[in-house]
């Protein structure tokens, strides 16, 4: 179950991928982490998926991440009394706190917080930005703004608030009893929506109690502000575009999403880019060449992965959305010029860096002078095989590790190969069991050299000390 590339594949479940066959065939076709999205489908959806995929997991002995994306805060507008309303141009619209259906001059905001926040002045954005109106009046129970972007508007759209810090958590209610039973199944990843402050980040760990992976999801532009900081308190980070093309001017996001990328490989945090990476692929079976395009400037980038959000989870062509984002990223990891770029790009190793981080540099220099085919990382917690992966050396990491929650964790990480085994206890052992499993999992033949990390003493998490070249 060798995958030939490095970079790898988050697909979302959903309508159109419910079906355990269906399931089977996108993770042979390449899906390495498998999202369930919490906005939508009821527990047990999720549960019955879940078990599909850990049962796909034995059958296949290659760990599979299992990704928990929680809805987070999503403001809304309320109903109409008549069906959708037209607002035109420099018309007056109200928002306040009354439950009575809209009409064509006001509707419910059932966000009290917003109006404490609000401003005149102050935009809004409804229905992912299609319509905008500006704030002229405001309390804390109510704005009056005029339109400036008009156009059709249907109950419970979407809200944004762009260029203000809203005092509300990234968890809702509703966040922390999915979040609890997302535990409770077991999920390895817990995808954090609408990250505003590190203290959203916090507050989650404070919950999660490393029982999963926290993954940040950008998507707010006061969350680029304090990007360094989110980055580090995190454990993964989703450049989540849908939301953060609609607070800022779409000219702006590339530049973004190459700016949180480049802070997550310097961190050595996996960074996963999502949000409409093969769109039309919902309708059509074949993408776009912007489309294609899009995958691959990410990968070119270093990302760690990239995302399918309806492509396939309600989309006609889910199968082959991840055959395609599968080939473009082995396409783009054969071209020279992609090796070039990720050297360029490489963040070394400052003075004052930990021992591991010494240890991992010395390892990619090793493995290019000597062109072996293969990293083998021993790893209890999983941070050897994060920080070797932020050397992005150009042989593929076998990380080796007795927890199996670490294993199916590492799947989400650039150029790591997972597999869960027994612990080792001394150094010759150590080495005979990374040869072995080299030659097993086909990245190494006889005669051939490998390069192994590990920590000493054996089982101890954190503490990557050790690099041996081996032949197998």
């Amino acid at each position: 179950m060798r995958r030939t590339r490095n970079a790898k594949i988050v697909a979302t479940l959903g309508p159109a991928s419910t079906d355990p066959a269906m399931i089977r065939r996108l993770f042979m076709a390449g899906v390495d982490v498998f999202r369930l999205n919490f906005s939508h489908g009821k527990p047990e959806d999720h549960r019955a998926r879940f078990e599909t995929l850990r049962a796909l997991e034995q059958e296949t002995g290659r760990p599979i991440a299992i990704l928990a994306d929680l809805q987070g805060p999503k403001l809304r507008v309320g109903t109409f009394a008549n069906g959708p309303v037209q607002l035109d141009v420099g018309q007056a619209f109200r928002l306040d706190l009354d439950r009575a259906p809209g009409t064509a001059q006001r509707v419910q905001m059932p966000h009290p917080e917003i109006f404490k926040a609000l401003q005149p002045g102050a935009e809004l954005l409804l229905d992912d930005g299609r319509l905008r109106l500006l704030v002229t009046n405001c309390d804390a129970t109510y704005c009056e703004t005029r339109v400036v972007v008009g156009g059709k508007l249907s109950e419970r759209k979407g809200v944004n608030v762009p260029g203000v810090l809203l005092p509300i958590t990234a968890l809702t209610e509703k966040d922390r009893r999915d979040l609890d039973f997302a535990l409770e199944l077991g999920v390895d990843w817990v995808a954090l929506s609408f990250v505003q402050r590190p203290e959203d980040v916090e507050e989650a760990r404070a919950l999660i109690q490393g029982r999963a992976g926290i993954v940040s999801k950008l998507e707010k532009p006061s969350a680029i502000d304090r990007l360094d900081d989110i980055v580090a308190l995190s454990d993964a980070v989703m450049v989540a575009r849908g939301d953060l093309g609609v607070e800022l001017p779409a000219e702006r996001v590339p530049a973004i999403q190459k700016r949180i990328v480049r802070t997550c490989r310097k961190l050595g945090k996996p960074v996963i880019v999502a949000t409409q990476m093969l769109e039309s692929m919902v309708d059509s079976p074949v993408p776009t060449r912007a489309e294609a395009s899009d995958v691959a400037t990410a990968i070119y980038d270093g990302a760690d992965a990239v995302m399918l959000s309806a492509e396939s989870a309600s989309g006609k062509y889910p199968v082959e959305a991840v055959d395609i984002m599968h080939r473009v990223i082995e396409q783009v990891e054969a071209d020279p010029q992609y090796r070039l770029q990720i050297d360029a790009s490489h963040s070394r190793a400052q003075l004052g860096a930990s021992v591991a981080d010494a240890v991992c540099c010395a390892m990619r220099s090793t493995v290019a002078l000597l062109q072996v085919p293969a990293v083998v990382c021993f790893t209890s917690g999983g941070n050897s095989s994060l920080r070797a992966a932020r050397e992005r050396p150009v042989a593929p990491i076998l990380s080796l590790t007795p927890s199996l929650p670490t294993a199916r964790r590492l799947a989400l990480v650039w150029g790591v190969h997972s597999v869960h085994m027994e612990d080792v206890h001394d150094a010759t052992q150590m080495e005979a069991v990374a040869c072995a499993i080299a030659q097993r999992e086909r990245f190494a033949v006889a005669g051939q050299s490998i390069v192994i990390i590990a920590g000493m003493p054996f089982g101890t998490a954190g503490s990557t000390n050790l690099i041996r070249v081996a032949t197998v």
